[in-house]
């Protein structure tokens, strides 16, 4: 798997990514680029240098900033490993469910804005979703470096093992219950639907509840990914006031 940019590079590099080979635009002499390659060396990366032409065959969108990586395949987790983790913190396990998230960006995003929120994990289905590929970890900034996915066969039976374990499951859609008005402190889980279909119907039914997210525009839905962020630091912000009481 190819990964691109200074920025997303390095992210890997300090997560301790394991990176095959990192190709670089000749000619590379500025103090960021330069501290990126001996950041490699020092770890043992190969480093090749290429003429740009080069590198632009390679890079799938042409934004690789004089810098493509080749890394191991994303390593996913399991569910198990999600709440070990989120024990380990001292804190609820904090979970985000995407049911069939298809565009990589609105999942790159997610991971992004899942990560700074300090969300333990994310929970993606084994089929019709995008999986954690080059866009992805591009768009989530290296995040994707930090963040445990779990990649489930089935998202319902994955929601009645959290549900067992005293997790909350809340799914996102337009006509459940204000999310201001819905308690999301403690351990929780929220289910963000797909770009088209939003959240399916038994996946719906096996919540414990549903949340809406305030609209007071002529649009009345959000991208997946910007739905995800609100509601995510929602909860943050709840658990903030509850904690100042």
């Amino acid at each position: 798997m190819k990964i691109e940019g200074r920025h997303a590079i390095a992210e890997a590099l300090e997560a301790g990514k394991t990176i095959d080979r990192l190709i670089v635009r000749k000619g590379i002499k500025d103090a960021e680029g330069n501290r990126l390659i001996d950041e490699a060396k020092a770890r043992g990366v190969k480093v090749q240098f290429r003429d740009k032409e080069a590198l632009d065959r390679e890079s799938r969108d042409g934004r690789h900033q004089g810098f493509i990586a080749d890394i191991t395949d994303f390593v996913y987790c399991s569910l198990d490993d999600i709440l070990s983790y989120a024990a380990e913190t001292g804190r609820p396990p904090f979970i985000v469910i995407l049911d069939g998230i298809e565009d990589p960006h609105n999942l790159g995003s997610i991971i992004r804005v899942a990560e700074c929120a300090g969300v333990h994990g994310i929970i993606i289905p084994a089929r019709r979703s995008v999986t954690v590929n080059e866009t992805v970890i591009k768009v989530s900034a290296g995040a994707a470096n930090y963040m445990r996915v779990a990649k489930v066969t089935n998202c319902n039976d994955a929601i009645k093992e959290l549900k067992s374990r005293g997790v909350w499951v809340y799914c996102a859609d337009m006509d459940g219950q204000e999310m201001t008005k819905t308690d999301l402190t403690g351990a929780a889980a929220v289910v963000i639907g797909g770009e088209g279909a939003g959240v399916h119907r038994l996946i719906r039914e096996n919540c414990d509840g549903v949340v809406s997210i305030p609209m007071f525009g002529k649009i009345n839905s959000l991208n997946a990914s910007v739905a995800a962020g609100v509601i995510i630091y929602e909860k943050i912000r709840q658990e903030a006031e509850k904690a100042n009481g």
